[in-house]
């Protein structure tokens, strides 16, 4: 999406998204310029995530997504999919689109990466995730 990849696991093969529940995420240790992410949020949501350095140090950058709701990104973030429909757990409702949204987070400290302490925000959804290595 925008030039940036992202896998995805197979179809049915599990949970397709995290719910922020203040999951770790361990990264292959590295410098990054950028944390890209497909998101959707249940309202628009502002809040942070905690990145871990190798150094022991922590910085908090702000992770911003707007409303599944089929509207205009609030936070300028760049439309990565819209469906048709909306799924719910045990219905689907016609009509109704649900946009996922990509969206990215600053790695400003020049150190390597070792982790991303996700928000206790169960109202924001990740479906992926991909580094953007520094360019040396």
């Amino acid at each position: 999406m925008a030039g940036v990849p992202f896998e995805f696991p197979p179809v049915c093969d599990g949970p397709d998204n995290v719910r922020c529940a203040g999951q770790f995420i361990r990264v292959p240790e590295g410098r990054y310029d950028w944390i890209h992410v497909l998101a959707a949020s249940e309202r628009r949501c502002e809040d942070t995530v905690e990145l871990s350095f190798a150094d022991g140090s922590v910085d908090t950058e702000p992770l911003r997504v707007s409303d599944f709701w089929a509207a205009p990104a609030w936070f300028g973030e760049v439309k990565a999919f819209e469906s048709l429909v909306m799924h719910y757990p045990h219905h689907v409702q016609r009509g109704v689109p649900a946009v996922m949204w990509a969206q990215r987070v600053p790695v400003t400290r020049r150190a390597g990466l070792t982790g991303i302490l996700l928000p206790r925000n169960v109202a924001v959804h990740l479906f992926a995730v991909t580094l953007q290595r520094t360019e040396t």
